[in-house]
């Protein structure tokens, strides 16, 4: 749906993925213009049978509140489950509590709403902290939803000073697909990615680290290598992971064009199918 960063692009929209399995939507993050996407992408627009959300920067969760009510408005009629890091509940209790009065019109007013349909059931995920660096991979995740063949899987991930920040796996009867969320260089992902049909996973080109003057002053460069994964790193771990599909995804752009973020993925030494995500794009 959406496949930007903080910086406003007319061209790609808030970081928001959805997977569907036939008419089920699964929403995973929830970026700024997350609605209009799904609008766009001909999607149900009455809410997600679960949504899911990495972590709580505000690139990914600007759009939280416009899931939460405008599906609402657009039909949704029951509480919507959603899945997230420690935090997640008091988020959500604010959100609501600052829209108080227009849940207020649009219940009690002459627009009807369906009474409670705003509502949201908040799961936080607690993983085992910390998690042994040398136990086996499945241990250190958790399962956090499991229905009617649709399994997802939570992997925490390192993303700098949050100590709270979650990759997913979805596993559903015909496809397998990894979705990094914002990482750095994660052996977990790693795992959990072996020959997936699809790795979403975020990137930089890290030769735009280089020039100067760097375009995000002195600590960008300890920035993006503690909180990001440069394309050739992602090059690396996809090259072990061996995915049918790597789709770039979030990428910090900095200057750079689609070429050079591949040929950063093949320095890596991944030489599978890779592509650039674009907003809307079905794969």
């Amino acid at each position: 749906l959406g496949t930007g960063t903080p910086r406003p692009n007319p061209e790609r929209a808030g970081p928001a993925t959805a997977v569907t399995v036939g008419d089920r939507l699964f929403l995973f993050d929830a970026g700024p213009a997350v609605m209009r996407q799904l609008a766009a992408a001909k999607l149900s627009i009455k809410g997600a049978e679960a949504a899911f959300i990495t972590h709580l920067h505000s690139d990914h969760t600007l759009g939280y509140p416009d899931l939460i009510f405008t599906s609402w408005v657009m039909g949704r009629q029951q509480s919507m489950p959603v899945y997230g890091p420690p935090g997640l509940k008091a988020m959500t209790d604010h959100i609501l509590a600052a829209w108080g009065e227009d849940i207020e019109i649009r219940t009690h007013g002459l627009e009807r709403e369906a009474p409670g349909g705003y509502q949201v059931q908040v799961h936080e995920i607690q993983l085992p902290t910390p998690p042994d660096s040398s136990s086996s991979p499945k241990s250190r995740t958790l399962v956090v939803y499991d229905s009617a063949g649709v399994k997802v899987t939570a992997i925490p991930v390192p993303h700098g000073n949050w100590r709270h920040a979650y990759g997913y796996r979805i596993d559903t009867p015909d496809r397998s697909i990894v979705l990094s969320g914002d990482t750095a260089y994660s052996t977990l992902i790693l795992e959990m990615s072996r020959g997936v049909d699809v790795l979403i996973h975020e990137v930089y080109p890290e030769v735009r680290l280089k020039p100067e003057p760097r375009p995000g002053g002195e600590l960008w460069p300890q920035y993006m290598k503690e909180f990001h994964t440069s394309d050739i790193e992602v090059g690396r771990l996809a090259a072990a992971a061996r995915p049918k599909l790597l789709l770039l995804h979030h990428v910090v752009w900095m200057g750079g064009v689609e070429e050079e973020l591949i040929q950063g993925v093949r320095q890596g030494g991944y030489d599978g199918e890779v592509t650039v995500g674009a907003d809307l794009g079905r794969y």
